[in-house]
Parts: structure tokens; C-alpha cells; sequence
């Protein structure tokens, strides 16, 4: 069984190119039943409220909320966080939609508009005691959204500082600009809760794949269909016709 990536707008074929990387297949989602031939999904980074539109248009909202409850695991980035969250502020005026099932809730467009947009080395203890390597990772920030609280059951995975000025509940990191010495803050920027994992920043961006290889470890630990995630070499070629090439990332 391979690996969903909902592909309605955003960054849905650089996950697909990192999975192909790493021996499996992804599965672009458009359609609610097409959610039936894979056992987890990916919800890429992109525009948030366009991408809420367009799985309203098609009627996804259920079916992603269904998918959810299964225990089937999934994986929000930026976009996709704010998704699964069950809670958003500083949205456009009358909101958008969620999927939820994550108990947090997540500033949207928090690190502010896309010019402020940057890269930031997070520590990531979790990762690397799982999949070795670093204990630090790259993490790509492009009009990302903040995690401002979370729920008992959540376990973060990567915080980042911001200044102890910046109201964490409502504003946004760049509401004040004032002297060098403030002191420092931290909101979350990665969650996990149960079988739902979802990063602010942009993993499929960068040619660390731990990130990937963190949740499909999810998917084998879910147990569903976890034998056929990785893609036949031989005896199967029709499943990775002609791959496209892979999509450039920040080294």
C-alpha cells in the first residue's frame, strides 16, 4: 500500500520526489474515495485557505476527518498543520475549515508574511535518537504558522526562540523590533500525538529526509499494510513509470 500525499496545491510533489527517494511510492489524493487505496497520508505545505477551498469544493473534509479517526498515521506540513489542528487564530476574516483531531492550537502565518520568511537550525532530539545523524535540523520557514499550545497528550518535537516581547497567544514574531538584549521565548514549531505528526516547517525542502523516514516508521509501527509500503524494483515497474525527476532542495 503506498503513502497519500493530498495534491489540491502547495508543495504535494516535493514529498512525493523525497518518498521516491526512499524506495516508496506516493499517491497523489484529489478525490475522497481515492483515500480508500492508501494506509496514511501526507497534507503538504501551500496556501492554507486556498487549499481549504479547494477540499471544499471537492467535498474532502469528511473524508479527511474519517481518515483521521482511523488511526491511520498523517502528517501535516505548515499548511498541513494548521489543518489538523483543532484550533486556529489569526486566520482571514470568517476562517477557514479544519480537519482537526490535533489537540493544539496554531497561529497561522505567525513568523509573518512571505518575505520574512527564513531557515533556522532546530534541535531535534527525537529524530536523531531515531534516525541517527545529526541533532540538529534545517528547518525551512516560508509563512509558517507557530504551534501556541498544546494539549496533554502532545509531544513536542522542535521549538524554536522567539522574543519574550511578542504576544505568543495573538501576535505574530514580527510585531516587535526592539533592542538586541530582549530575552527569549519558544513556540512549538513539530507535534506528535498518537498517529498524527505535523512540522511548521518545510522537511520535503531540504535533502534530510529524516523526517520522512520518521513517519513512514509510523506507518510500519501502524501495522496497516505496512509489508507493501515499499515499492517493487523489478517484479513491478508499472508503479513508478518513468519517474519524474527530483525537484531541487536547499542543501
Amino acid at each position: 500500500m503506498a503513502v497519500g500525499v493530498l495534491a489540491l496545491q502547495g508543495s504535494f510533489n516535493e514529498h512525493i520526489a523525497v518518498l521516491r527517494r526512499l524506495g516508496v511510492k506516493g499517491v497523489e489524493i484529489r478525490k475522497a474515495e481515492q483515500l480508500n487505496n492508501v494506509t496514511s497520508l501526507i497534507i503538504p505545505g501551500g496556501e492554507s485557505t486556498t487549499m481549504a477551498k479547494l477540499a471544499e469544493f471537492h467535498n474532502l473534509f469528511p473524508a479527511l476527518r474519517e481518515f483521521v479517526k482511523t488511526g491511520k498515521p498523517v502528517w501535516g506540513t505548515c499548511a498541513g498543520l494548521i489543518f489538523l489542528a483543532n484550533k486556529a487564530v489569526g486566520q482571514k476574516t470568517g476562517g477557514q475549515e479544519l480537519v482537526g483531531g490535533l489537540d493544539c492550537t496554531v497561529h497561522r502565518n505567525f513568523f509573518g508574511s512571505q518575505i520574512q520568511s527564513f531557515e533556522a537550525e532546530l534541535a531535534i532530539p527525537e529524530i536523531a535518537a531515531k534516525e541517527g545523524g545529526s541533532p540538529s535540523f534545517r528547518g525551512v520557514f516560508i509563512r509558517a504558522p507557530a504551534i501556541i499550545e498544546v494539549g496533554p497528550e502532545v509531544e513536542v518535537l522542535a521549538d524554536i526562540p522567539v522574543a519574550s516581547e511578542v504576544n505568543i497567544n495573538s501576535g505574530s514574531a514580527h510585531e516587535s523590533q526592539e533592542d538586541e538584549t530582549r530575552s527569549e521565548k519558544k513556540v512549538i514549531v513539530a507535534v506528535k500525538q498518537g498517529n498524527l505528526l505535523a512540522t511548521a516547517f518545510h522537511p520535503e525542502l531540504t535533502a534530510d529526509s529524516r523526517w520522512h523516514s520518521y513517519f513512514l516508521k509510523m506507518v510500519s509501527e501502524d501495522g496497516i499494510g505496512s509489508s507493501t509500503i515499499i515499492m517493487a524494483s523489478v517484479e513491478d515497474q508499472s508503479i513508478n513509470e518513468k519517474p519524474n525527476t527530483d525537484l531541487p532542495v536547499f542543501q
